[in-house]
This record gives structure tokens, C-alpha cells and sequence, in this order.
């Protein structure tokens, strides 16, 4: 691995959070039955205070990813490091924190026993490991629940938890394998704010999910599989080509008799009972449409561009046209920003 500037022996000088190179692993489920590639030859890098997501379907192979960085798998090839150790040297992973898609507890412990034993694990002492799961409980709405067994917690609340107990020893580095996953939204939007908050300290945070406009909300950069294979890794803002897709205008003052004809302009026209509206596919068709619907009398009200979504853009990358529904639960997402609207009343 010279290329990195040093061996996996003596760790890394670069400064990325996670590394890989090669990493690959091949399940091979019994004698007669065929073995199962489930990840293979990738590459990756998480710089360091990033926060970045990792897309891809069920059996993509983001959980044997993380399973190998955490140390609950080996892999058959290639190597990882994190914070410049080997993954396969058990002191790579003192400086990272982990919450698994379901996370497990005792069942007969409350939050604060629990956060305490898993301070303990971490290394903390008693009166640092008491403060802070205080700290926790409060910051994560479990304060009226601290002294309930856990077996009486919801999906929200275990969530909620598990997340506290990856960060209870204020780690660097936080590893979350489908965080929001069964959440509704306030559950998701609590969560998001947690990894914001990381985020703002400077802490690395790498996640899966399933849920892409969590991802485009709150991610630096992204990684997608596709079939155990990386197929597209950067920023957001590189990935995502930023090109107007669609351009709806809104305009006062018309009906469908008098509106103009749009031949070759517009995808899609019609009148909602109070304003007229009219669909393009591209900024330039869009200022001939207001030029036309301007001329006819009509007031524009609002433009709003379409541009190309995460969700868009993975299943632009991935060629299935499924993909977004399976992962997303808001499929046909995209971002739209409002562009111009007028002042005049009609």
C-alpha cells in the first residue's frame, strides 16, 4: 500500500477518518450451495469531519462494509483503516462509536444503567460515565423514561438510545448502520439533529440509510453501492449535476380560452380554478413561456426549478428505475427552488 505513503503494519499519515482499498468479502454458505460476493474491491475515503452517507439496497453490501470496520466480520480481501489504524488491530476501534440498524440491550435495564455499562466498556469512569449519561438522557427526550426496564422502550425510543450509546464516550469517529431506520418523522428529524449537532463539533459521522432525502439534507459526501460494488463516491455538490430538469410557472389573470398556445414549450399546461400553470423542461423554454404568458395578460405569480434530486440521481446511476421507491419513502423527491415570484395582485 505504498501509494498511501506507508503499510497497514505501521497505519496511515493521510488524513481520512475511514479508508479502504480492495476491501472485499465473499460469504460462502455451505457445501453445496453457491458463494455469495458481498462486497467487492472497494475503494473509499471518509475525510475526517465529514459527514457521509452510504447508499444502497438491501444486499448492496453497506452492512458487511460497516461489520468489517467494526470488527464483526473479516474480510476475504483488501484492507481497511480507521484514524490511520488497521481494522484488524482491535485499538483502530477506541476512537469510534457504533450503533447497529437494531440495536440490543438488556432488556431488564433502565437508560441510565445502560448507558453506564456501555461508559464502562468505553473506558469511562464512574463519575464522567454518570455526567454524561445524564447529558443524554436529556438530550435525547428519555428523561421521563430513565428508570423504565427497556423492554417497555419503543423503536423511537431504542433508536434513540442506541445513538446515545455510540457517542456516550464523545468518540471522533461515529459509525451508524441505518439510524433512522422505521422511524417516523419526528423520530427521523430527531435523529437528523443529533448527527447535525456531531457534525458542528467537528465529529466524523458515517451512516447508511435507506432514506435519501435525510441523506441530501445533512450529508458532505456519499458513497453508492450497487451489487456489492461502489459505482459513485464524492461531494453532493459534485455528484448532483445541479442542471434544471423542469421549470413550473404559476400566472394570475388567465384561462384556459385565453391563455397562449405553447407548442414545443410547454411538457404540461392547466388551470387549478385560480391560477394557470405551465410545465417546461429547461430555464430558456421557461423565459419564452413568461414572455408568451406575459403578452396574453397574464401576472406571473411564481417559476420554480426541479432540479436533480439524490433520489434522481441514483437511479440515473444505479439504471433501476425501482431503486429510489425501495430505498426512499419519498419517491418522486427532488429539490425545487422558487426563483422569482411577483408582487402584483391580479
Amino acid at each position: 500500500m505504498g501509494k498511501l505513503g506507508t503499510n497497514s503494519e505501521e497505519g496511515l499519515t493521510d488524513d481520512a477518518a475511514i479508508r479502504t482499498s480492495g476491501l472485499g468479502i465473499v460469504y460462502n454458505p455451505g457445501l453445496f450451495a453457491a458463494k455469495k460476493v458481498g462486497l467487492s474491491g472497494l475503494d473509499m475515503v471518509v475525510p475526517r469531519g465529514s459527514t457521509f452517507g452510504y447508499l444502497g439496497q438491501n444486499g448492496a453490501g453497506k452492512t458487511s462494509t460497516i461489520k468489517i470496520l467494526v470488527g464483526l466480520q473479516f474480510q476475504t480481501s483488501g484492507e481497511a483503516w480507521i484514524n490511520g489504524g488497521n481494522v484488524l488491530d482491535a485499538k483502530s476501534r477506541r476512537s469510534v462509536g457504533f450503533m447497529p440498524e437494531n440495536p440490543y440491550f438488556y432488556e431488564y435495564l433502565n437508560a441510565r444503567e445502560a448507558l453506564d455499562f456501555y461508559g464502562k466498556l468505553s473506558g469511562m469512569d464512574r463519575a464522567s460515565r454518570t455526567r454524561r449519561a445524564e447529558e443524554l438522557i436529556s438530550e435525547f427526550g428519555l428523561g421521563h423514561a430513565k428508570d423504565t426496564p427497556l423492554r417497555n422502550y419503543s423503536k423511537g425510543m431504542r433508536q434513540r438510545l442506541g445513538l446515545a450509546q455510540a457517542i456516550i464516550h464523545d468518540p471522533p469517529l461515529v459509525i451508524l448502520d441505518e439510524p433512522m431506520s422505521g422511524l417516523d418523522p419526528l423520530g427521523r428529524r430527531d435523529i437528523r439533529n443529533v448527527i447535525l449537532r456531531l457534525r458542528d463539533k467537528g465529529r466524523t459521522v458515517f451512516f447508511s440509510s435507506h432514506i435519501l432525502s435525510d441523506v441530501e439534507e445533512i450529508c458532505d459526501r456519499v458513497c453508492v453501492l450497487n451489487q456489492g460494488r461502489k459505482i459513485a463516491e464524492g461531494p453532493l455538490s459534485t455528484l448532483l449535476t445541479g442542471k434544471v430538469l423542469e421549470v413550473k410557472l404559476s400566472v394570475s389573470g388567465l384561462t384556459p380560452e385565453t391563455a397562449p398556445k405553447l407548442e414545443n414549450l410547454a411538457i404540461r399546461a392547466w388551470h387549478d380554478g385560480l391560477l394557470y400553470h405551465v410545465q417546461v423542461d429547461s430555464d430558456e423554454k421557461a423565459q419564452l413561456a413568461k414572455a408568451k404568458l406575459e403578452q396574453a395578460g397574464g401576472v406571473l405569480r411564481s417559476m420554480e426549478q426541479h432540479k436533480e434530486s439524490l433520489e434522481e440521481y441514483f437511479v440515473r446511476v444505479t439504471g433501476d428505475p425501482g431503486a429510489a421507491s425501495a430505498l426512499s419513502p419519498n419517491p418522486g423527491g427532488a429539490i425545487v427552488e422558487k426563483i422569482t415570484e411577483a408582487t402584483q395582485k391580479s
